[in-house]
């Protein structure tokens, strides 16, 4: 009779061969792909040899980084600050750049696992999480997949309160949040729900336009919007890049910021500080979270146990669309 192979183990049980090596290497995998492989290694008769247990997963000192569009200001800055932070570990940064398209990044996952990455940094808004091998340290940026999949984020529920006290404070009536989403559920959609939230707790009256992505006509949603509310002046954008678009829209209806309307943005991106309108907004850490990451996956890596959730505090900037 034939031996077994462990591609023969890794077809049975309906894995990688990979994810076989790393679990006859002691490398720990979910309970159910354990149980699977230990009844394909049992109904095989499956004996592994002494050459197949030395070939352990080797480090290659190098993490992938995948983002759903690098032209984003948000995006570039934080894989600039991933990349510093890798380089002083003496590890290489992969970037991968999805454009936003499920079926791109499910293609960097296995090219990542082909080439033996030591880990993973995401932000994404697809379920990728069931194409990365188990082993593969993965860390998520701003959502967050399961309680075994750690995440860094920033405190996106504070975000939404600290626009609304803003906003409040320098007494605007009407309050409005403009921003888009998608599918797949992310910590960025709470800046939205808390800001709306603290709004009918203090009741002052609200309105949302919420875009469904992709948004093609951004521009003429944000106009249609503010014809039909004329009365808003309180604006908050989900992002500084959101927040320029609306700037634009507000000049073309002869709207002056911060007399007429007052606006804020989020994130605290170099482009927003680069116009004639400079946007007040809610920074992010972007430096921080790009840190906290880049420590995470390489403990990970080094099969350490690590705090799996990293919520991390922003603060306002005062700047030239808010009194």
């Amino acid at each position: 009779m034939k031996k077994a192979t462990m591609k023969d183990v890794a077809n049975l049980a309906g894995v990688g061969v990979g994810t076989v090596s790393r679990m006859i290497n002691g490398t720990k995998v979910k309970q159910s792909t354990y149980e699977k492989v230990t009844q394909a290694i049992q109904a095989l008769d499956f004996i592994p040899d002494e050459t197949a247990r030395g070939l352990k997963r080797a480090m290659t000192h190098t993490v992938a980084l995948i983002v759903p569009t690098i032209w984003h200001p948000f995006f570039s800055e934080f894989a600039y600050h991933v990349e510093k932070f890798l380089s002083q570990h003496d590890y290489k940064l992969y970037l991968c750049n999805s454009d936003g398209q499920s079926e791109k990044e499910v293609e960097y996952v296995k090219l990542v696992d082909q080439n033996r990455c030591d880990g993973i940094i995401a932000i994404t808004y697809t379920d990728i999480e069931n194409y990365i091998s188990d082993g593969i340290p993965f860390v998520s940026i701003d959502r967050l997949f399961t309680q075994d999949v750690a995440y860094v984020a920033s405190d996106n529920k504070r975000i939404g309160q600290l626009a609304f006290e803003v906003l409040v404070g320098s007494e605007a009536t009407h309050l409005a949040y403009i921003g888009s989403h998608n599918l797949i559920k992310n910590r960025t959609m709470e800046r939205g729900e808390s800001f709306e939230g603290e709004a009918k707790k203090a009741n002052v009256r609200f309105s949302k336009l919420d875009m469904l992505e992709p948004v093609l006509d951004n521009k003429s949603q944000i106009k249609q919007f503010l014809i039909a509310h004329p009365t808003i002046n309180g604006i908050f954008a989900i992002n500084d890049y959101e927040a320029l678009d609306v700037l634009t829209v507000l000049d073309e209806l002869g709207r002056k910021v911060p007399e007429d309307v007052q606006l804020i943005g989020c994130d605290g991106i170099k482009m927003s500080a680069e116009r004639d309108y400079v946007v007040s907004t809610i920074k992010q850490p972007t430096e921080e979270m790009a840190k906290c990451a880049v420590d995470m996956v390489i403990s990970l890596a080094k099969g350490e146990e690590i705090q799996k959730e990293q919520l991390l505090d922003v603060t306002f900037i005062q700047r030239g669309t808010t009194r």
